[in-house]
C-alpha cells in the first residue's frame, strides 16, 4: 500500500472548556471511498471543518500525498486538493446550474471588470459532464432541479477546480429518494474511477456497505476504529455498536402493554387540497402513533402542512377535539393545540442565528410570559434547561447559536420547542433526516412518550421508519390515500402501496 492521499496525525481541537477532538489519527487511501461515521457530537463536523479550512486545528499534522499542509482558510484547502460538498449545499436557486458550478470563477482575470467568456464556461462544463457521464441540463435554474441534480451540481462545483484529490461529501443522500441515491452512487463510482478519493459522511449505515471501501468511526472526539468494509462483513461487525460503544437493541420502542386508545383528537373527512391530495379520511387518537408513508410527490408533506395551516384545504372537514377547524396559518394551528416538527429544520424549524434560549420558548410565548406582557426570563431559562437536558442536547449550551449545533442536535432543539408547547396533536415530518442511530432511538422514544398524552402523526418517506414507529399506518401515492386491509399493512405492503399505489405488484 502506497502513501495515503490524506493522513491526519494527532489532530486536536478545543472550544473553551469543550475538547472537540483529542489526538485524532485518520487516513484515506488513494482511490477509495472512505465513510466517516459517528453519532452527533462525536467530532465529525469539527474534523471536517478543519480539513475544509473553515477552522484551524490546535495541534497535530495533516499531510496530502505525503506533503505537510496547514490551512488558514477554505481556499488553502482547495489549493491543496480538498473540496467539500456541505450537507446543505449553498447554491443560488435562481441561477443556472452552469453559473453555480463556476460561481466566483467565471473569468481568469481578477479585475471586477474582467470579461466573462460564456463559450469557454460552456466548454468546460461539457468537459466535466463528459468526464463523469452526468445527465444534466445546466441551463436550467437550480430551483427547478430535483434534489439529486442539485447534489450533482454541488459536486461538479466542488471538483471544477484543478487537481482535486479528496472530495468530502457531508450527508449527500439525506434528502434523496432510493432511486436518486443510486444515481448519486453511480456518480461517486465514476469519481473514484477518475482517481478522486472521497470522505463520505452518513447516518444511513446500510449505505456504508453499498458504496464505501472502508470506514472510520469517531466517538467522543477520537477515532476509535478503522477497517475495510470487507473486514466488517467477515467479522459481522455492528457499526451502531462501534459508534455508540454499547449495544443499542431495538431502536423502536414497544407499545406499553395494556395501554388503551383514548379520545379522537383529529378527524379528517374528505380532506383535500387542489393539486396536492384529495379525499383523505383519517383519525388520530390519544394513545397511538399514526404513521403516513409517502414519497416525494405523494402529497404527504402537503397534507401535513394543510393540517398545520401552512397551505389551505379547499374541500372536506377537519375536526380537532370535537371542534371544526380550518387554520389559515401556523399561528392559528398552534393556538388550537397543534405542533408541527417540520422536515426542513433549518429553514422552517429554527432561527439559526439565535440560541436555544431564544428558540425553545418561541412556540409558546404565552407560557414564557405567564400570560402577561413580559418574559419570565428566570423561569424560561429553567424550563429550557430542563427540556434540553432531557433531550441530551450536545453541547449542553443555552447560549450557542443554533447554526453551530450538528444536524441531529438542531433536530433536538425543534423537538424541545414542541415539548415546551404542550400540544394536543404532534405532527412529525421526516423526524430523523440527518440524525444518527443513537439520537434516532431517543427521538422514537420521545414520539412514543408523547403519544401517551397526545395524538401523534409521523409523516416519512422512510418505509421502515413508519412501519417501526407507528401503531397504525396508511400510505399516500400521487395525492391519493391508500388504506390497508382489515389486518393492516405488512412492511412490504406499505412499501408497495407508497411506490405503486396498491398492495400488490
Amino acid at each position: 500500500m502506497g502513501t495515503p492521499i490524506l493522513q491526519a496525525s494527532g489532530v486536536s481541537k478545543r472550544f473553551g472548556p469543550v475538547m472537540a477532538l483529542t489526538g485524532v489519527d485518520f487516513r484515506v487511501e488513494a482511490g477509495e471511498i472512505h465513510a466517516l461515521l459517528g453519532i452527533n457530537g462525536a467530532g465529525k463536523s469539527t474534523f471536517i471543518k478543519i480539513l475544509s479550512g473553515i477552522i484551524q486545528k490546535d495541534s497535530g499534522s495533516i499531510r496530502i500525498a505525503g506533503k505537510n499542509v496547514h490551512f488558514r482558510g477554505p481556499n488553502d484547502a482547495i489549493g491543496a486538493g480538498i473540496a467539500t460538498v456541505q450537507q446543505h449545499p449553498e447554491l443560488v436557486p435562481d441561477m443556472s446550474g452552469l453559473d453555480n458550478i463556476f460561481l466566483g470563477r467565471e473569468s481568469a482575470g481578477r479585475s471586477l471588470f474582467a470579461r466573462v467568456d460564456r463559450q469557454a464556461l460552456e466548454k468546460r462544463a461539457k468537459a466535466l459532464l463528459a468526464r463523469f457521464s452526468v445527465p444534466l441540463d445546466l441551463s436550467k435554474p437550480v430551483a427547478q432541479m430535483p434534489a439529486v441534480e442539485r447534489e450533482a451540481v454541488a459536486v461538479l462545483q466542488a471538483i471544477a477546480s484543478d487537481d482535486i484529490k479528496v472530495l468530502i461529501l457531508d450527508e449527500p443522500t439525506s434528502t434523496l429518494t432510493e432511486v436518486e441515491r443510486e444515481d448519486l452512487f453511480k456518480l461517486m463510482r465514476q469519481l473514484r474511477a477518475q482517481g478522486i478519493s472521497m470522505i463520505y459522511i452518513t447516518h444511513q449505515l446500510e449505505e456504508v456497505f453499498a458504496i464505501a471501501d472502508s470506514f472510520s468511526v469517531f466517538r467522543n472526539g477520537t477515532c476509535v476504529a478503522r477497517m475495510s468494509v470487507e473486514e466488517a462483513w467477515r467479522q459481522d461487525q455492528s457499526l451502531a455498536t462501534l459508534m455508540l460503544g454499547e449495544e443499542i437493541g431495538d431502536v423502536f420502542p414497544a407499545r406499553p402493554e395494556g395501554l388503551e386508545i383514548g379520545e379522537t383528537v383529529l378527524s379528517l373527512k374528505g380532506f383535500g387540497s387542489a393539486g396536492a391530495f384529495r379525499n383523505v379520511h383519517l383519525e388520530a387518537r390519544k394513545g397511538e402513533v399514526v404513521g403516513i408513508f409517502g414519497l416525494v410527490g405523494s402529497g404527504a408533506e402537503e397534507l401535513a402542512k394543510a393540517v398545520y395551516g401552512v397551505q389551505s384545504a379547499e374541500e372536506g372537514e377537519m375536526v380537532l377535539k370535537g371542534r371544526t377547524l380550518a387554520p389559515k396559518s401556523p399561528r392559528e394551528a398552534l393556538d388550537a393545540g397543534i405542533f408541527l416538527v417540520p422536515g426542513d429544520r433549518r429553514t422552517e424549524g429554527l432561527t439559526l442565528t439565535r440560541s436555544p434560549l431564544f428558540n425553545v420558548p418561541l412556540a409558546n410565548l404565552k407560557r414564557a410570559s405567564g400570560g402577561g406582557w413580559m418574559l419570565r426570563r428566570r423561569q424560561v431559562r429553567q424550563d429550557a434547561s430542563e427540556i434540553t437536558r432531557a433531550m441530551a442536547l450536545h453541547p449542553p449550551s443555552l447560549t450557542t447559536a443554533a447554526s453551530d449545533f450538528s444536524g441531529g442536535n438542531q433536530q433536538k432543539l425543534v423537538l424541545a420547542k414542541g415539548l415546551y408547547r404542550e400540544a394536543d396533536l404532534y405532527i412529525f415530518v421526516e423526524p430523523t433526516v440527518g440524525v444518527d442511530i443513537g439520537a434516532r432511538a431517543k427521538i422514537y422514544a420521545l414520539i412514543r412518550e408523547l403519544s401517551l398524552r397526545a395524538a401523534v402523526i409521523v409523516f416519512s418517506s422512510d418505509c421502515d421508519e413508519v412501519n417501526g414507529v407507528a401503531d397504525r399506518t396508511i400510505a399516500m401515492h400521487k395525492g391519493r390515500q391508500v388504506d390497508p386491509g382489515p389486518e393492516g399493512f405488512t412492511r412490504d405492503q406499505l412499501l408497495m402501496a407508497g411506490i405503486m399505489g396498491e398492495l400488490h405488484a
